[in-house]
């Protein structure tokens, strides 16, 4: 948000991230993301500011890989990544004076064949643990990427450009501060 220009302050909603039955990853990622807007909503009302809620994950061969539990998941979700071209979708919802609206970001990840070595290494760091897919695009999992195709930003969890266009329809500019 601050490359964009906009202030902000995180705020953590606790919401159950499961996926419901025969949900696309599309709807998945909209529905908790809506989820995380009016969580933070509703916890801070009165709300003097627009809130924006996101959710990401990473699928493969059809299956959403959501953020791994345990190192051992983590280096399976590597495993499964390994050499193999995966889609990110991260939604993005902005709650505003009792309007909600949505985007929808959607990359394409190529990792590179990655070793048991280097996948537990990377492991190791902790870092892909609070990740989609087990790896940070903006971290030392970087190193796996072959090639991505649509918003590096989406792939890192919220994706600048459809963020600025949902806050582009604000009625208090005063929250987009100018370059």
């Amino acid at each position: 948000m601050a490359q964009i220009g906009v202030e902000f302050q995180v705020i953590a909603a606790e919401i159950g991230e499961d996926p419901l039955a025969g949900e696309a990853p599309q709807e998945m990622v909209l529905r908790l993301a809506s989820s995380k807007a009016a969580a933070i909503v509703r916890q801070t009302l009165p709300m003097p500011r627009p809130v924006l809620g996101a959710d990401t994950v990473v699928v493969v061969a059809g299956d959403v890989l959501g953020k791994p539990v345990s190192q051992t998941d983590a280096e399976a979700m590597l495993a499964r990544l390994s050499g193999r071209l995966h889609q990110v979708f991260t939604g993005v919802v902005l709650s505003w004076q009792g309007v909600v609206k949505t985007r929808l970001s959607m990359s394409e990840v190529r990792f590179r064949s990655t070793t048991l070595a280097e996948r537990r290494a990377y492991c190791q760091t902790r870092e892909p643990m609070d990740k989609a897919g087990g790896y940070a695009v903006q971290g030392k999992g970087a190193v796996f990427i072959e090639r991505l195709e649509g918003s590096y930003s989406g792939v890192m969890g919220l994706p600048l450009f459809e963020t600025a266009d949902l806050l582009q329809g604000l009625r208090s500019p005063k929250w987009l501060r100018s370059g």
